[in-house]
């Protein structure tokens, strides 16, 4: 009996791991594309993933695009991956069959250009004090802007709002009219 228990709970462990990893961050060239694909969860040290693997393609390239299938995650890495995604000149693609929700919105906003096949839907990030009123604000005064990010990235700055009022634990999928009206296709 214990050794039946034991064993489900390292099967459930190695089953539940992979939800809480890093996000894959690839960069592959060739042909003078530079191709990114960021996927699953963006957690602190993604930044530091992507800048390695631009710096391991160095050079001139015809086009850069970035490839987003993300569940989101960190605000703060998300908008520093976007920030140099918009520096470096990467387009924004979220393929067919992908999904691009959460933060990783902002990783889409950095996009020289847009492209959206798959879905992209909003989710309030959490507020680590919880949800009251006194909470929200804090998280207000945080020391990165996402309304700040957004609107240098050319997106409706409305879109920061919007996401705070998605109810907790929600996703609210975005239309082809709700991404022409945050500008983010």
């Amino acid at each position: 009996m214990i050794a039946q228990l034991l064993r489900f709970a390292l099967i459930g462990t190695a089953l539940l791991a992979p939800l809480h990893a890093q996000a894959k961050v690839e960069v592959e060239s060739h042909d003078g594309l530079l191709a990114a694909k960021i996927s699953e969860e963006i957690v602190p040290g993604d930044y530091e993933k992507l800048l390695q693997g631009l710096r391991a393609h160095p050079g001139k390239h015809k086009r850069k695009v970035v490839l987003l299938d993300s569940i989101g995650g960190s605000a703060p890495e998300a908008i520093r991956m976007g920030r140099l995604l918009r520096e470096t000149g990467f387009e924004a693609v979220v393929p067919s069959g992908g999904i691009c929700q959460g933060s990783c919105i902002y990783l889409l906003a950095a996009g020289t250009k847009r492209t959206v096949n798959g879905h992209v839907a909003l989710r309030r990030p959490p507020f680590p004090a919880g949800d009251s009123a006194l909470a929200q604000a804090a998280h207000g005064r945080q020391s990165f802007s996402p309304a700040n990010y957004l609107r240098d990235m050319g997106v409706d700055i409305s879109l920061a709002e919007d996401i705070y009022k998605v109810a907790p634990g929600r996703l609210q999928l975005l239309t082809r009219d709700d991404l022409a009206r945050y500008r983010l296709k």
